[in-house]
């Protein structure tokens, strides 16, 4: 949801077609995404949505001189890593050519979109019960 590093920073959870931007946050090393326009809220994404990036996805360079590494797509989706380790970032994207980048390591100012969120529980349908061929009849519940 929202890395460990996260936890003095104002968050929200996603919502599908919303539109993110990833950030470095205030007074943090951590880097996440927020939502377009509202810079100081980390928006937190469970693990299992899928995300629409606006151009290859790149991955920031570790020195000044190099430059940023394309990791091949433009879809991904959110997942965490190295969970048995508490003092480590977890939140991260696998795309679907098997490269997995940790958040943290994202370019700033790269936009992405969530296309769908995990099922919950809460979402879930329930069918109507029938007994043979009779449809059911209404009950006064109260």
């Amino acid at each position: 949801m929202c890395d460990y590093s996260l936890h003095h920073v104002a968050t929200t959870p996603a919502k599908v077609g919303e539109s993110l931007v990833t950030t470095q946050f205030e007074h943090s090393i951590t880097r996440g995404f927020c939502a377009v326009g509202a810079p100081g809220v980390a928006v937190c994404i469970p693990s299992g949505a899928e995300l629409s990036f606006e151009r290859e996805v790149e991955q920031d360079r570790l020195f000044f001189f190099m430059r940023r590494r394309k990791m091949g797509g433009r879809l991904a989706r959110f997942c965490q890593i190295d969970m048995d380790n508490p003092n480590t970032h977890h939140d991260a994207l696998e795309f679907p050519n098997g490269k997995i980048v940790l958040l943290t390591e994202l370019a700033v100012g790269q936009r992405a979109s969530v296309l769908q969120l995990p099922p919950t529980g809460k979402e879930r349908i329930a069918k109507p019960q029938q007994t043979g061929d009779r449809p059911m009849e209404p009950r006064n519940v109260f």
